[in-house]
């Protein structure tokens, strides 16, 4: 008598757990098998496949360069991936912008890894506290107006919440220039980091953008190349960076959201690289102004977008 096959939900066969010698395939009725059926769940559970190097490579390459080559013209360039760099790219592409991040480094969230000198914990004040719960990150009061959360869950939970609204992140990338049309800074000339820190002379790439964000922390690195290379003074009362200054948390959290704002035509401060430009002191492991300062660039760009 024929088996029937039909009725066998093949989604919850284990393949791997058949002894294929003890079937007797005579009495097996071959016209009732799906064999395209049979095929996909084999794929899916790897018994069919081969894997071949090449393919691997083909799908890095082909996925990275289609990836390169949809962030080449968007609303929002940040340069830096720090906190309030990941804050400000959530909302952004939260609200349906293009926005794209470069970091320098191999791994993305700046110095929120490390909580305060290696201890893995951060603080958070209670205004900024709506930020990380936004995230699902979770907080445990350590005073009134003090909020602790672990440092690795709360950077790698802004990472994940920032890429799957929507923001691209290209890592081991520098800035080294700024594209000028005017006096406006238009687009971010681009190289490998390994490039830079080689010394080799590769020439670099070019993006366009609406507008930049230097995120890039204590170092500005944007505001620096800006000051040094194009036409015209930075809106600070010098009309160039003012530098950070020594210490000092309470003043420096409340300045970082106030010194969040445009530099130069096109070119914004946010985090760390707002204070150092308007010459703010730092602040230490506590992250509340990072949080805000990210929040409020983006709803600065979005209402001009």
């Amino acid at each position: 008598m024929a088996a029937r096959i039909k009725q066998i939900n093949l989604e919850q066969i284990n393949l791997e757990q058949i002894n294929l010698e003890q079937i007797n395939l005579e009495q097996i009725n071959l016209e009732q098998i799906n064999l395209e059926q049979i095929k996909k769940i084999k794929a899916m559970k790897g018994m069919d496949m081969n894997l071949d190097e090449i393919t691997i490579s083909r799908a890095i390459i082909d996925r990275y360069f289609e990836k390169l080559n949809a962030n080449l013209d968007v609303d929002v360039a940040i340069v830096g991936g720090g906190p309030s760099g990941l804050v400000a790219g959530y909302y952004l592409a939260a609200a349906g912008k293009r926005v794209v991040m470069y970091e320098r480094k191999l791994s993305v969230g700046g110095g929120m890894w490390g909580g305060g000198m290696m201890f893995n914990e951060i603080v958070v004040q209670e205004s900024a506290i709506h930020i990380l719960r936004e995230f699902g990150i979770r907080t445990r009061e350590y005073g009134e107006g003090y909020y602790t959360a672990d440092s690795v869950e709360s950077t790698a939970s802004l990472i994940a919440g920032a890429t799957r609204a929507g923001l691209t992140i290209f890592n081991c990338m520098s800035v080294e220039d700024v594209m000028m049309r005017k006096d406006q800074v238009v687009g971010l000339v681009l190289n490998w980091s390994p490039v830079e820190m080689a010394g080799l002379h590769v020439d670099p790439l070019s993006m366009k953008t609406k507008f930049v964000v230097d995120a890039t922390g204590h170092d500005t690195e944007v505001v620096e190349v800006a000051q040094r290379k194009v036409p015209g003074r930075l809106a600070t009362p010098s009309g160039k960076k003012e530098g950070e200054k020594s210490m000092w948390a309470d003043r420096a959290e409340s300045m970082t959201p106030d010194n969040t704002r445009e530099i130069f035509p096109g070119l914004y401060v946010a985090g760390m690289a707002a204070n150092a430009t308007f010459g703010g002191p730092r602040m230490g492991p506590i992250f509340g102004g990072m949080l805000l300062s990210g929040e409020k660039i983006a709803q600065d760009l979005i209402a001009q977008l």
